[in-house]
């Protein structure tokens, strides 16, 4: 709870994944990538609940043994490759025995964030008045240094313009969404359906522990930050 307000921990897992086959159950520095949130969450000070959304039998058997909640399964139709993330979160809130006024939305493919993070985000989004938080890291290369390509293969810069900058001093960081955090107050959230708007303040998270983990080498990457960076 903060100032008052309730705070519901919300952990999103299929069992599906093309990327990296049952990623959220793959071990992570000896438990499986699920739990890392789960601990995350009974971590943080000011979260009251945490409940998890899988149709995966085998998912809510490993979140359930780490202490999370499975109220529910989610249905099949939330769980295919097609289904919108908005659509899930809402059935959760609205399948739920009781309302909250926020929602921290973790996924398991964000491990490295940690109750610290949760805790720290939710009180920058309270403290600045606004209706929703997500968690960004800097980008590795600026978006003026990046381009897409055509049908024949030539170049189209994101930034509108073949003018380059060449000096990094010379342009404004840039950040991009990391996946760790996705903060709201339910009825805001519930009333426009979607965490991003003009209204939505950014929360820092260093690169260390803003791993989006999709693949084999996402997750060797979280490996291998886990084993360097530990205190």
């Amino acid at each position: 709870m903060i100032d008052g307000a309730s705070v519901l921990a919300l952990i999103t897992a299929r069992g599906g994944s093309k990327g990296l086959t049952g990623k959220n159950l793959r071990p992570l520095g000896g438990r499986p990538l699920i739990v890392w949130s789960v601990e995350a969450a009974h971590g943080s000070t000011l979260v009251d609940r945490t409940v998890l959304s899988t149709e995966s039998e085998e998912i809510a058997a490993v979140a359930a043994a780490a202490g999370c909640e499975v109220p529910f399964m989610r249905p099949a139709e939330l769980a295919t490759d097609e289904a919108e993330h908005l659509d899930v979160i809402v059935h959760a809130l609205t399948t739920l025995d009781r309302t909250y006024d926020y929602v921290v939305l973790l996924q398991p493919t964000s491990p490295l964030r940690t109750a610290a993070d949760i805790d720290s985000a939710l009180r920058f989004c309270a403290a600045r008045g606004a209706p929703a938080c997500v968690s960004v890291c800097p980008v590795a290369k600026p978006p003026e240094w990046c381009y897409r390509l055509d049908g024949d293969d030539r170049l189209l810069p994101v930034s509108g313009s073949f003018e380059r900058i060449t000096q990094r001093q010379g342009l404004r960081p840039s950040y991009a969404l990391d996946g760790a955090l996705f903060i709201a107050r339910c009825d805001w959230l519930l009333a426009g359906r979607e965490f991003i708007s003009a209204e939505t303040v950014a929360y820092q998270i260093p690169p260390e522990r803003a791993v989006d983990i999709d693949s084999a080498l996402d997750l060797a990457q979280a490996e291998f930050l886990l084993q360097h960076t530990a205190d």
